[in-house]
């Protein structure tokens, strides 16, 4: 996968919050061959010396610090700036959420973070909600891909906007990655077989009683769910159809009798 000008090998992204113990996270990245990580920048201090979320990363991970807590356009972007003072890099995913019930994003105020940022050269991975209307903003605004959500954030309910990421997926010929939602690999792997480039998780991973084994089973279902898509799936019906003919063979017998 090609974005945000970097090529990735992995299409599972990672969220690093929820983790009982931040120690856990080099065996969940390991195991998973993860080469993406995304981190509220509040929980990242690239200074701390004890222990310290960034400490346990690998040095070849790729870190997309996130806006999370802003509650309008002007604040994701000071937290995006600062996060590249401090040496992030480019790539910042872009939350912006003043819904204190659902989470849910605030895709206008999204899309003028999203101007803003890429303007200044960021690579902008915005987290929204699915409308066909605000991706072809985002888009347009200079989204290096659009991050419609599954369900409510840490919800685990899977693709309840399907029909939704559906139609973003069909129209928008740009990276979608689904985030936000996401509870089982099953899960993931449908995602990826309609089509989106990518899906982000992390408490369906960091909440299991074995967050590396499910970071794998993860991995292995985006992989499965690519590939399936690559392969064309067949096509449903209605009705049944045999897989063999229902007719003729018992007939041949008897005028061979």
């Amino acid at each position: 996968m090609v974005v945000g000008g970097k090529t990735l090998r992995s299409r599972l992204i990672l969220g690093t919050g929820k983790f009982p113990r931040d120690d856990i996270l080099p065996a969940v990245i390991a195991r998973a061959g993860i080469e993406v990580v995304t981190v509220a920048l509040r929980r990242a201090d690239f200074h701390a010396s004890g222990d310290n979320l960034i400490n346990y990363l690998p040095e070849n991970i790729i870190l997309m610090p996130n806006t999370s807590g802003a509650r309008t356009a002007d604040e994701a972007v000071h937290i995006a700036r600062i996060a590249r003072a401090a040496g992030c890099g480019d790539w910042v995913k872009v939350e912006v959420v003043a819904d204190n019930k659902y989470l849910l994003p605030d895709n206008q105020e999204t899309v003028r973070a999203t101007e803003i940022l890429a303007g200044e050269g960021f690579q902008v991975f915005p987290y929204m909600g699915p409308d066909l209307m605000t991706a072809r903003r985002l888009v347009a605004a200079g989204a290096a891909a659009v991050m419609p959500l599954g369900a409510p954030i840490g919800s685990n309910r899977g693709l309840r906007t399907k029909e939704l990421i559906r139609i973003l997926i069909d129209e928008i010929d740009w990276p979608i990655i689904v985030d936000a939602g996401l509870g089982r690999p099953s899960e993931a792997a449908e995602a990826m077989e309609m089509g989106a480039a990518a899906v982000l998780v992390n408490t369906a991973i960091a909440t299991a009683e074995d967050p590396a084994a499910m970071a794998e089973a993860f991995a292995l279902a985006v992989k499965a769910g690519r590939q399936a898509h690559l392969a064309g799936l067949a096509p449903t019906r209605q009705v049944a159809v045999a897989s063999s003919p229902l007719t003729g063979f018992l007939r041949q017998e008897e005028e061979r009798a």
